[in-house]
């Protein structure tokens, strides 16, 4: 009796997932549990392993198909799957089994280390032929090509005026940041005010301490603990800077959810670090560092990209030297971090070199005033400049 291989339940809010690649060909045994195909929202990359042991059937959702949850994918129908590694070789294990090979298939199975026993045969009595074997590495080969393979480049088409051309749908998750962008551009009344931090005192803190730190926490101390710290000291002293509108009303989070905007090979996305506030600078560098390794891979959760209640954003990593970042709905505020750049400042009277970043608060003037708006940045300057004042909360 065959198994349906169906969507899992999707997030809330998620609606339906494309399609994005099969591991597995029709005809291909597989064993429990093991992945089969990815399905992609506009967040995240889902896994969808299969449901029994068996061989795989039909595909009833190629690659690019729209599905919704519950959708059936494939079928897996009763048949030998993929024994478990072993010592013997595969090819030998025939001699030990009442399987009877001729001559030019014992030679092919070996070459190629195969399992006689999860080949389907086709021949009289049950018999495996070399034709079988050669389709079965057939499927295989094709199967690993496509899955290893890169996405199928855009035809290239003419314009009207004859030069080349090609159209190439957006991603999930790049048509879904379009929607969020627009949605915060047409609906909130974003504006923004800059400011700039001489970072000396963090870079010195950072380097009389790193070998300490690392050697303590395991784990290389970066800028991000520093800046989320002081912003969520400025949010403790200006709150609505952590509020968001909610149809007439403004909602207050007593908690501070920090979403650290990083690229991915999807794009931008936003990991949120939940109570900032309880963690230590080991806690968040931790935290921030497995969010940008999970980015990488593509396998960060649904419930680590949902909710946030501020963003900050780090385009200083891709040398920015001064941006206006863009509200993420339906958060009120955005911080955005840009490159230290060695400049000359006066100190005291005095002309000197100093490591300077300039910042940029984003901000919904419906709910926050540009008084607040511009306190909040000094707050997050000055603590910077400080360090001392986020150990004494002053």
């Amino acid at each position: 009796m065959s198994t349906q291989v169906r969507v899992p339940a999707l997030p809330e809010s998620v609606n339906d997932a494309t399609v994005a690649a099969w591991h597995k060909a029709p005809g291909n045994p597989v064993q429990q549990d093991e992945l089969l195909l990815d399905l992609e929202t506009d967040k995240v990359v889902l896994e969808v392993p299969a449901p029994v042991s068996g061989v795989l059937g039909p595909i009833l959702a190629e690659s690019g198909a729209l599905v919704q949850a519950d959708a059936v994918l494939a079928t897996i129908e009763p048949g030998q799957a993929a024994a478990a590694p072993s010592q013997q070789n595969p090819a030998d294990a025939a001699e030990t089994t009442d399987i009877v090979l001729t001559p030019a298939v014992r030679r092919l199975v070996k070459e190629h280390n195969l399992d006689p026993g999860r080949i389907p045969a086709t021949g009289q009595d049950g018999r495996l032929q070399k034709s079988d074997v050669q389709r079965y590495l057939a499927a295989q080969t094709a199967a690993v090509t496509e899955a290893a393979a890169p996405p199928p480049a855009a035809p290239v088409q003419m314009n009207s005026t004859g030069r080349d051309e090609k159209r190439v749908p957006m991603s999930r998750l790049r048509a879904r940041v379009a929607e969020r962008l627009l949605e915060a551009q047409q609906q909130a009344a974003i504006l923004t005010t800059f400011n700039e931090v001489d970072l000396q005192a963090v870079i010195g803190l950072r380097k009389q301490y790193k070998d300490l730190f690392e050697k303590t926490h395991d784990v290389r101390l970066g800028f991000m603990p520093f800046f989320v710290r002081a912003v969520v000291a400025a949010l403790q002293k200006f709150p609505v800077l952590n509020a968001a509108v909610d149809g007439q009303d403004i909602l207050y989070h007593n908690y501070y959810d920090i979403g650290i905007a990083v690229g991915s090979p999807r794009g931008l996305v936003v990991p949120v670090v939940r109570d900032a506030d309880q963690l230590s600078m080991a806690g968040l560098e931790q935290t921030i560092r497995q969010f940008g390794q999970k980015a990488k891979e593509g396998s960060l959760s649904f419930d680590e990209l949902t909710g946030g209640t501020f963003t900050i954003s780090n385009g200083g990593v891709y040398g920015s030297m001064l941006s206006t970042p863009i509200l993420n709905p339906p958060q009120s505020a955005i911080l955005g971090m840009h490159n230290i750049v060695e400049r000359p400042v006066v100190v005291d009277g005095e002309i000197t070199i100093r490591p300077m970043m300039y910042l940029a608060l984003s901000y919904d003037h419906r709910i926050i005033d540009g008084s607040d708006a511009v306190r909040f940045l000094v707050s997050v300057r000055d603590a910077l400049q400080d360090p001392a004042r986020l150990l004494l909360q002053v």
